[in-house]
C-alpha cells in the first residue's frame, strides 16, 4: 500500500511538470510584442462583443470545428521548448474542421511544433477570431498579427497579379504549376510583389483541380450563361463576367443564404469532398465538371517579414520543409477523396456533367480576352504571365513527349 501512494504521488508531480513546461507553453499564444499582442486582444474583445447569426453553411462548419476541437490533441508531448523558442499567432481563412484546406492549415501548426521540437508554435485561429479574413493581409503586414493561412487569389482586387499565384484558368495543372514555382522564376516573383508590402509568403499547400459549379439548370450553350446569377471568385469570375454572366463575390458562408433568397442561381466554391461537406447539393443538382478556372489551387502561408528576416536559418528551413510537405499531403489526400465524395452526391441525386465542348471552347477564348486586359493594366501581372507563358511552351516539349 506504502508504494501505491508512492507511486501516485510520484504521477502527479511528473504531471505537474509536463503540464508546466510542455502543455502550457502551447496553451499560451504569445505575439513577438507587446503592440501585436495588445492588437489581436483588441480585435477577439470586438469579436466577442458583436456576435454575428450564423448562416446554414457557416452553422455545419461550426458544428464540424466544435467535433474536431473535442478530439484529444495528437500533439508530441515531452518536449521542452529552448529559450528563445518562436511564439507565433496565426490566423486562417479556413475552419479547422473544413476538408483540406482548414485541416492543411491545421496540420502547418501541429506538424511545425513536431519537426522543430516544440521549439516553434504557430498557433492555428479560427476565421474571424483574430481578424476578419480581409483584413488578415493587412494584418500581417502591419504586424497586429503574426502570420496567416489563405490562398493568394484573397488579394488579387488589390494585387491582381496574385491571382496567378492561386489558381489559373485553363492553366497548368499541379506537376506543372509547381515546376513554374520552384525552377521556372515564379516563386522569385511571388516574393518580389509581396516583400515591398511587408509580408513573405510561403506556398504551404496545394489542393487538386476543383470542380465548375452547382447550377440549378442545364447549360447546354454559351449563352445560357448570360444574365446567369452566379457565386464566382478569382479570375474565373472575371471570365464568365464576359460571357454575360453576373458574378456575385460571396463569403463561402453567404452562399447558402444568397441561394434562398434568389441573390444566385448557382455558385462555384470548391472540391467535390468540401462542397458535400457544405451541403450545396441542396441547393442545386446540376454539377459541372471539369473546374477550368482552377486546375490546381495555391494555398499560402503570410508571415510578417521583419518577423521572417529575423528567423534563423534552421526555423524558416523548418517552416519551408513542413510547408512542402503539406504541399504532398494536399495533393495526396485530395486525389483521394474526391471519387467517394462524387458518390455520394449521385446517391444524393446530384446530376454530374461536363462541360460540353462549345462551352469550353467560349469560355478559354473569354479567358485570353481578360490575361490580355490584365496584362494591360497591371505591370506585374504582365511580367508573371509572361514568365509563366514562356515556361509553359518550353514545359510543353516535355509533356507532349512523356505522356502517354
Amino acid at each position: 500500500m506504502r508504494n501505491v501512494v508512492i507511486g501516485m504521488v510520484i504521477g502527479v508531480v511528473v504531471g505537474v511538470v509536463i503540464g508546466a513546461t510542455v502543455i502550457a507553453p502551447r496553451l499560451t499564444t504569445d505575439s513577438t510584442t507587446p503592440e501585436r499582442k495588445a492588437q489581436a486582444s483588441v480585435v477577439i474583445a470586438r469579436q466577442v462583443e458583436k456576435p454575428q447569426p450564423q448562416t446554414k453553411a457557416e452553422a455545419v462548419i461550426t458544428a464540424h470545428t466544435q467535433q474536431a476541437q473535442e478530439e484529444p490533441d495528437t500533439a508530441i508531448t515531452g518536449l521542452e521548448p529552448e529559450a528563445g523558442a518562436v511564439r507565433w499567432v496565426m490566423a486562417s481563412a479556413y475552419p479547422s474542421a473544413m476538408p483540406q484546406i482548414g485541416a492543411m492549415a491545421k496540420r502547418l501548426e501541429r506538424e511545425i511544433w513536431r519537426i522543430s521540437a516544440g521549439n516553434m508554435d504557430i498557433k492555428f485561429h479560427e476565421p474571424g477570431t483574430l481578424v476578419d479574413i480581409k483584413e488578415m493581409f493587412n494584418a500581417v503586414a502591419s504586424g497586429a498579427i503574426d502570420a496567416a493561412f489563405s490562398w493568394p487569389g484573397h488579394w488579387s482586387g488589390s494585387i491582381p497579379a496574385l491571382g496567378l499565384f492561386a489558381a489559373v484558368p485553363f492553366g497548368p495543372y499541379a506537376e506543372e504549376y509547381l515546376a513554374w514555382i520552384y525552377f521556372g522564376g515564379g516563386k522569385e516573383l511571388f516574393e518580389s510583389i509581396y516583400h515591398p508590402q511587408g509580408v513573405h509568403g510561403v506556398f504551404c499547400g496545394m489542393a487538386p483541380a476543383e470542380a465548375s459549379g452547382w447550377f440549378r439548370r442545364k447549360i447546354r450553350v454559351p449563352e445560357d450563361l448570360k444574365g446567369l446569377k452566379i457565386r464566382f471568385s478569382g479570375l474565373g469570375g472575371k471570365v464568365l463576367g464576359k460571357l454575360g454572366a453576373e458574378i456575385k463575390n460571396l463569403e463561402g458562408g453567404d452562399i447558402f443564404a444568397a441561394f434562398e433568397s434568389g441573390d444566385i442561381e448557382a455558385a462555384e466554391f470548391s472540391m467535390p469532398a468540401i462542397d458535400l461537406k457544405l451541403g450545396f447539393y441542396k441547393m442545386a443538382k446540376h454539377y459541372y465538371f471539369p473546374g477550368w478556372h482552377q486546375p490546381a489551387t495555391l494555398l499560402e502561408l503570410l508571415i510578417n517579414l521583419k518577423l521572417w528576416e529575423e528567423l534563423p536559418a534552421t526555423a524558416r528551413s523548418q517552416i519551408e520543409g513542413v510547408c512542402g510537405d503539406n504541399i504532398r499531403y494536399g495533393l495526396a489526400e485530395g486525389g483521394a477523396a474526391q471519387f467517394q465524395a462524387l458518390k455520394e452526391l449521385s446517391a444524393k441525386g446530384v446530376e454530374i456533367h461536363r462541360w460540353p465542348t462549345e462551352v469550353l471552347d467560349a469560355l478559354e477564348e473569354a479567358w485570353m480576352e481578360v490575361s490580355a486586359e490584365e496584362q494591360t493594366a497591371d505591370r506585374d501581372f504582365r511580367r508573371v504571365w509572361k514568365s509563366l507563358s514562356a515556361f509553359r511552351r518550353n514545359y510543353a516539349i516535355w509533356n507532349e513527349l512523356g505522356r502517354l
